[in-house]
Parts: structure tokens; C-alpha cells; sequence
């Protein structure tokens, strides 16, 4: 099996070795990428790095230090990506999120798991399931998403959850586990227009 073979597989949701030798070269090399990512300050060159270590990015991806991925090749970005700092995902699967998405400090974006049975565990067994982030959300600080999750466009997740199942569009969810809290209506709306520091 070659390495996008390898990787088709494991998108499957099948148990794979996690302890593959090209598997363990690919983490090692995203390793140097994030390092590379993390270290610059230059906006144009961390994008151009970005681009290097993801599958796909739409407009403007940006992440603060310290960005972490396992693999980086399963991560695709839509426009306008935001990653506040110490952000981690862990590509087994692959990961989607949409345009204008904002994750807070210390979000975690798992697709992947250790097997349950020990004697399957210790032999290197995974497996994983991809996670979808729709259009407009915002994750907040220390969120954690686990495997299989789709959460709907324009969500807003609330602090230190851990979102275990779907959430649908359009809400404000929290907890753990993560629940729907409410919808978000226009009542929510302040009046911001988006220009800075605009008087009422």
C-alpha cells in the first residue's frame, strides 16, 4: 500500500497501525513544518509554509504559535481562517473546516483514536473518523472536538466543551458533554457595522 492508499484507508474508519513507518516519517516532517510555521513572524511566509503543510487552504489562512497537526496533508481550510494559540489537530481522518471559522486558544480537533482491547492497543492499533466545521463558527478557548463530529455553519461553541456528537447550525452549544444551549437570533445582533472603533 502507498502512502494515499494508506491514508484512503484510514479514511474509512477502519483500524490501521499507527506505528507505520511512513506514517511516523510523515508525523516527523510535520513536526519540522509546524516548527518552521511557529517560528516566523512574517505573515507572508508563515502563509506560504501553511500551504506547504495542509492538504488545501482558501484566502488568508492564519495561525498563532504553537500550531500543532500529526500530519497537516488531511486539513483543509476554507477563506479566512483563524487559529488563536496552542491549537491542535490530529489528521488521521480528514478535517474540513469552512470560511471565516475562528478556534480559540487550546482548541483540539481529534479524528483519531487508540483501540479500546489493550492487546490491540499496544501493537500501534487506530482508528479514525473525520470532523467537519461548517462556515462562520467560533470555537472558544479550550474546545475539544473528538472524532466523527459535524458541527453546523455559523455555531458557536462555548468554552472548555467537549463536543462528542453533531451539533446542528446556527446555535450556541456548550459542556461536557456538549449540548445546544440555544439558537442564535437576530436579537444577538449589537449593531456592529465593522469599521473600528465606531461611535454609536
Amino acid at each position: 500500500m502507498n502512502l494515499d492508499e494508506k491514508f484512503a484507508y484510514m479514511a474509512t474508519g477502519q483500524p490501521y497501525r499507527d506505528t507505520d513507518s511512513e506514517l511516523t516519517a510523515l508525523r516527523d516532517q510535520a513536526t519540522l513544518t509546524t516548527n518552521a510555521v511557529n517560528a516566523t513572524a512574517d505573515p507572508e511566509t508563515k502563509e506560504a509554509l501553511l500551504r506547504q503543510l495542509v492538504g488545501s487552504a482558501g484566502h488568508k489562512p492564519f495561525v498563532n504559535p504553537n500550531f500543532r497537526v500529526e500530519f497537516g496533508r488531511n486539513i483543509h481550510l476554507g477563506d479566512d481562517f483563524y487559529a488563536n494559540y496552542d491549537c491542535v489537530m490530529l489528521d488521521g481522518a480528514p478535517i474540513t473546516i469552512g470560511s471565516q471559522v475562528l478556534l480559540g486558544p487550546k482548541v483540539g480537533l481529534y479524528t483519531s483514536n487508540h483501540l479500546f482491547d489493550a492487546t490491540e492497543r499496544i501493537k500501534g492499533g487506530c482508528i479514525a473518523r473525520p470532523i467537519t466545521i461548517g462556515d462562520g463558527c467560533w470555537l472558544a478557548a479550550n474546545v475539544t472536538v473528538l472524532p466523527g463530529v459535524t458541527i453546523g455553519a455559523n455555531t458557536i461553541i462555548g468554552g472548555g466543551s467537549v463536543v462528542t456528537h453533531d451539533i446542528p447550525a446556527n446555535v450556541i452549544a456548550a459542556g461536557n458533554p456538549c449540548q445546544v444551549i440555544r439558537p442564535i437570533t437576530a436579537a444577538d445582533r449589537t449593531g456592529y457595522t465593522g469599521e473600528q472603533f465606531e461611535l454609536a
